[in-house]
C-alpha cells in the first residue's frame, strides 16, 4: 500500500473523502492508547492536530530504532496523518491558545492524570462544556477519576498484572507472563475510538457533546473472555495453559518437522476431518476424544498422538492442506514472516513512503475506505500553520515563541 504524501492541513486531511472527512480533532495525548485512537480518526479523514508539551511526546525517545528525524520507530507507529503543534499548557497563554483552537473542533482527546486539565483551568464540566456544548471530550486514563484507584497513573504491563491477564498467559516453566504486545493500551485506543464514534452519533441527533471515559482498567478487565465467565460459573480460578484454550481442544500450538503450527479445531466435524486427513482413524474413534469436553479432559494424550503424526510434516504444506479442507491451522510465524506472507501483501497491510514505514488501515469501508496519512510530524512541525489557520498573527506567534509558550525544540 502506498502512503498518501500530501501534507495534511486544517482544511482537509490527507485521507480526504474518508468517513470522518471534515471532522476536527485536538489530540493532547501521548504514548500509545490516545495517539492510536487519533491516528485511526486521521486514517478515516479527520483533521488531527497533535498538541505536545515542551518536552514532547516521550514515545519519540523510546528507541532504538529511530527514523531519519531522530524519532523512535515506536512514535511513528501511532502518529501518522497529524499536524504537529508544541504548546505549554501549564501557562496562561498556552491555555488561552488551546481555547482559541477549540473553536470549531469536534473532538478533544487527552490522557493526562485526572485533575490536570482542571488544574489548568480547562475542566470539561465547568469550563469546556458550557463554552463548547457540542464538543466530544475523550479522557483516556489508567483507572478513571474516582474510586479506590481513581486518579492514579496506569501503564499497560501493570494493568496486565493487576487485572489477571498475566495469570492466564504463560506456562508452568515461564510462570505468569506479560503479553508480547501492549494489548491493554492497544484495545483502550479502540475503546476510546468506539466511544467517540458513539458520542458523534448521539450529537448528530441532539446537537449535544459529551464526555467519553476510556480506562486501561476497564479495558483490561473486559479482555477476560472467556476466563472471567468460566470462573464465575465454576468458582475455579483459571490457570496457565501456554497457548492452549481453556474451553476447546485441540486448540494449541504443536511441533511439526520444520517448526510449529497452531490448530484451531472448534467442533467435532473439524476434528474428524483433521483425523481423516492425517490417517488418525483410531484417534477419531477413541472414546477419550469423542467430544470437545472429553478432548479437553484428555488433552495431554491427544497432544502425543497429534505431534507423532506431525513429526514428518512440513508446516507450510500441512497448514495449506488443512485449511483447504476447512480445518483452521496456521504456521507460527515471526514478525518478518508475518509481513512477508502473500496475503499480507495482497491486503496492503504494510505502508511505505520514503523514510516512513507503518502498518495499514485495519477497518475497510466500501464507500469511504480510509487510507494511511502522511508521515508523523516532527516536533512542533506545523505550529505556525495551525495557529495561522486559527487566525493568529505572525507577530503574536513570534512573541509567544520568545516567551517559551510555543517551543520549537525539545530540551
Amino acid at each position: 500500500m502506498s502512503l498518501e504524501t500530501e501534507r495534511p492541513s486544517a482544511a482537509g486531511s490527507a485521507a480526504a473523502g474518508g468517513a470522518l472527512a471534515g471532522m476536527r480533532v485536538l489530540d493532547l495525548s501521548r504514548v500509545l492508547a490516545g495517539p492510536l485512537c487519533t491516528q485511526m480518526l486521521a486514517d478515516h479523514g479527520a483533521d488531527v492536530i497533535k498538541v505536545e508539551p515542551p518536552a514532547g511526546d516521550e514515545t519519540r525517545t523510546l528507541g532504538p530504532p529511530f527514523d531519519a528525524d531522530g524519532d523512535a520507530a515506536y512514535f511513528t507507529a501511532v502518529n501518522r496523518g497529524k499536524l504537529g503543534l508544541a504548546l505549554d499548557l501549564s501557562s496562561s497563554d498556552g491555555q488561552a491558545i488551546l481555547l482559541e483552537l477549540l473553536a470549531g473542533v469536534d473532538v478533544l482527546v487527552e490522557n493526562f492524570v485526572p485533575g490536570t486539565m482542571a488544574r489548568w483551568g480547562l475542566d470539561y464540566e465547568t469550563v469546556l462544556r458550557p463554552r463548547f456544548p457540542g464538543l466530544i471530550y475523550c479522557a483516556v486514563t489508567g483507572f478513571g477519576s474516582d474510586g479506590p484507584l481513581g486518579g492514579l497513573p496506569g501503564y499497560d504491563a501493570v494493568l496486565q498484572a493487576m487485572c489477571g491477564l498475566m495469570s492466564i498467559n504463560g506456562d508452568a516453566n515461564s510462570g505468569p507472563t506479560r503479553m508480547g504486545v501492549p494489548i491493554v493500551d492497544h484495545l483502550t485506543g479502540y475503546t476510546a475510538l468506539t466511544g467517540i464514534l458513539l458520542a458523534l452519533v448521539h450529537r448528530s441527533r441532539t446537537g449535544e457533546g459529551q464526555r467519553v471515559d476510556a480506562t486501561l482498567f476497564d479495558t483490561a478487565m473486559s479482555l477476560l473472555v472467556p476466563h472471567g465467565a468460566n470462573w464465575m460459573y465454576s468458582n475455579q480460578a483459571p490457570g496457565l495453559l501456554g497457548s492452549a484454550h481453556p474451553n476447546i481442544a485441540p486448540y494449541d500450538k504443536f511441533a511439526c518437522g520444520d517448526g510449529q503450527v497452531f490448530l484451531g479445531i472448534l467442533n467435532d466435524r473439524q476434528f474428524r476431518r483433521f483425523c481423516e486427513h492425517l490417517g488418525l482413524s483410531d484417534t477419531w474413534r477413541d472414546e477419550r476424544f469423542a467430544t470437545n469436553a472429553l478432548r479437553l479432559r484428555n488433552r495431554d494424550q491427544l497432544r502425543e498422538q497429534i505431534e507423532a503424526a506431525f513429526a514428518t510434516q512440513e508446516r507450510e504444506s500441512l497448514c495449506a492442506a488443512l485449511m483447504a479442507i476447512g480445518v483452521p491451522a496456521g504456521p507460527v510465524n515471526s514478525v518478518p514472516q508475518a509481513f512477508e506472507q502473500a496475503h499480507a501483501k495482497h491486503r496492503g497491510i504494510r505502508v511505505d513512503s520514503d523514510d516512513y514505514h507503518g502498518i495499514g488501515v485495519p477497518a475497510r469501508l466500501s464507500r469511504t475506505p480510509g487510507r494511511a496519512g502522511c508521515a508523523p510530524p516532527t516536533f512542533a512541525q506545523h505550529t505556525e500553520q495551525v495557529l495561522r489557520d486559527a487566525g493568529m498573527s505572525r507577530r503574536r506567534i513570534a512573541q509567544l515563541r520568545e516567551q517559551g509558550v510555543l517551543p520549537t525544540k525539545r530540551p
